[in-house]
Formats: C-alpha cells, sequence, structure tokens
C-alpha cells in the first residue's frame, strides 16, 4: 500500500478506565489532549521532539511509543516504511492512570490511517485490535479512539468497543498527584482469586454505572462503588485511596483513576462549576500539598485527524 500525503497532525484524548467497578472494560475521553505532527521523510532517520510531559524522559528514537506503534500499522496494512520526524506536544500527565501509554500508541496507530492511500483499512476495529495488542487490554484505547464513555471487550473476534452518550449533566475532574506510579506496579497487587459476593457485587454495580453515566447520574455515588480492585491498591496508593474514601464519604462519586493514582471525581454540573468543587476544597484545606485538581469534561470524540499542510 502506498502514501498518500508525507505529514499529518493527530489529537488524542486522555482517557480514564474502570471507573470504580468496570474493571478492564469501562472508559472515559477526557478533556485533555496530546497533539502529535508526524512527517515521513526520505532518510532512514527517526527524530523525535517532546515538548511537555516526558520532556527529557522519554526516548526520541525508533523506541519512542508512537514511532513503534506507527511501525506497527504500517506493517499491518503492507504500507511502506520510513524515516520519521516527529513532534508531540504532551499533556496528558505520564504514569498517572489518565491513558498517556494509550493516547501514545493511538496516536501512532491514527497517524499512519492517515499517511496511507487507504485509511479504510485501519478502521476504528483495526485500530482497536492494533492498540490491544501493546496495551493487553482495551479499557483505554477504546475512549481513546471512539470518545465518549465505552464498554470494551474481547471475544472470538478479538478486541470490540461500544460507545455510550454520556449524560452532559456528568463533568470529570481529575485529581493528580505528584507522584507516579507504573500500571505494572498497581496491576501487581491485585489477587488472582476474589470472593464471589464481591464479584457479584461488581457485576451489579457496573451494569448500574452503564444507567448512570448515559441517562442517570443521581445514581453515580452507588454506581461507582467497587470491591474488586481499589481496595487493594491501597498498598501502593494509600493517599489516593484516602483522598477516594473521603470524597465518597461526603457524596462524591470518586474512583481510583486507570491504575492511579490520579483520583476521578464523577461530578455533575452546577451553576458556576461542579458539585464536587466545594468538597474537594474542602478535604484539601489550605494546602494541596502537590495535587492538581482540573476539571476536564468528557471529550465527545476520540483522536482526531488533520493533514499538516491543511492547518499550516
Amino acid at each position: 500500500m502506498r502514501l498518500k500525503t508525507d505529514a499529518v497532525r493527530v489529537r488524542v484524548p486522555a482517557t480514564s478506565a474502570n471507573l470504580g467497578p468496570g474493571f478492564d472494560a469501562l472508559g472515559l475521553a477526557l478533556g485533555l489532549h496530546d497533539v502529535i505532527e508526524v512527517r515521513a521523510v526520505g532518510s532512514a532517520r527517526t527524530r523525535v521532539e517532546v515538548l511537555g510531559e516526558g520532556a527529557g524522559t522519554v526516548p526520541e528514537d525508533d523506541s519512542h511509543l508512537v514511532v513503534r506503534a506507527l511501525r506497527h500499522a504500517l506493517d499491518a496494512v503492507g504500507a511502506p516504511q520510513f524515516g520519521v520526524e516527529m513532534r508531540c506536544t504532551n499533556r496528558i500527565p505520564h504514569c498517572r492512570g489518565l491513558g498517556s501509554s494509550a493516547a501514545a500508541v493511538v496516536a501512532g496507530i491514527v497517524a499512519a490511517r492517515g499517511l496511507v492511500a487507504e485509511p479504510e483499512a485501519l478502521g476504528d476495529e483495526v485500530a482497536l485490535r492494533l492498540a490491544t495488542e501493546f496495551e493487553g487490554h482495551p479499557d483505554n484505547a477504546a475512549p481513546a479512539i471512539l470518545g465518549g464513555a465505552t464498554v470494551a471487550w474481547t471475544g472470538q473476534d478479538g478486541p470490540r468497543a461500544t460507545r455510550i452518550d454520556v449524560d452532559p449533566a456528568v463533568v470529570p475532574v481529575a485529581i493528580v498527584p505528584p507522584v507516579q506510579l507504573s500500571t505494572r506496579t498497581a496491576r501487581g497487587v491485585l489477587p488472582a482469586q476474589v470472593p464471589h459476593a464481591d464479584a457479584a457485587f461488581v457485576a451489579g454495580r457496573a451494569a448500574l454505572l452503564v444507567e448512570a453515566l448515559g441517562r442517570r447520574p443521581e445514581l453515580l455515588l452507588d454506581a461507582t462503588e467497587d470491591r474488586l480492585h481499589q481496595a487493594y491498591r491501597g498498598a501502593v496508593m494509600p493517599d489516593s485511596l484516602a483522598l477516594v474514601t473521603a470524597l465518597r464519604a461526603r457524596g462524591v462519586a470518586a474512583v481510583v483513576s486507570g491504575a492511579g493514582p490520579t483520583v476521578l471525581a464523577l461530578a455533575r454540573r452546577v451553576p458556576g462549576g461542579t458539585d464536587a468543587d466545594g468538597v474537594i476544597a474542602e478535604v484539601f484545606g489550605p494546602t494541596m500539598g502537590g495535587w492538581r485538581v482540573r476539571t476536564l469534561g468528557v471529550a465527545p470524540h476520540g483522536a482526531a485527524l488533520e493533514a499538516l499542510d491543511e492547518v499550516g
């Protein structure tokens, strides 16, 4: 397959997975985006410039995650490889449970879609499959591709996802700690088995969460209650779990965002802000201790593509 253009720009949202009981299945696209510009060049070199999050710490060669995903997608559709010049303007915090790695992978795949002559060969279903090969599970990749809220699963035909429209009253608020935590560490403390009663409880709450997100946001506090993974993760993110507990005790539907340690409050819109704003201020008091509160909202669209020569 040949290339149709040599330069594209991709804008991809942050995501939050699990949302409490929806472990490895539910995800939400957030109004915080990385922007990646990719240009194919005639030489064999790869040059990556990183601005913002990860600058000076992530690779600037072919081992960069966006470049790896781009090359994987090109191979998947039989497109030629080429030298790469790439600029990443990163706003999604790294290792905080906000889907930075999924955003990078999806950005590379969608960039490949924009460069090849037959973009339909890298449609959403293929993109989800390729992204899951990197991520191991589709819960973050699905909202990064589709936008809004998503339910993802893996069936006989591979990873699949369906989109849920989110009630406009729902406003995600990310409370981001100053520390990082790897997904591997956060998953490493989870038990191989859980009590049947806890599994049954979580199944009911996950089903309720779909209804709460889409039509009944007043049910979000009950719908986000979890017994499957968050409490076990307290050993590696005690401050995050303490914050979740404090917010929930005051009526805020707070959860660990993905593998953490960011805490996500699924707040509701009220005049002048959200119903979580005052509670968050009360819990923290006069000092935030390095934590940052970011009212992000829901990103209704997933990764967006545009040609660089059209935007200057």
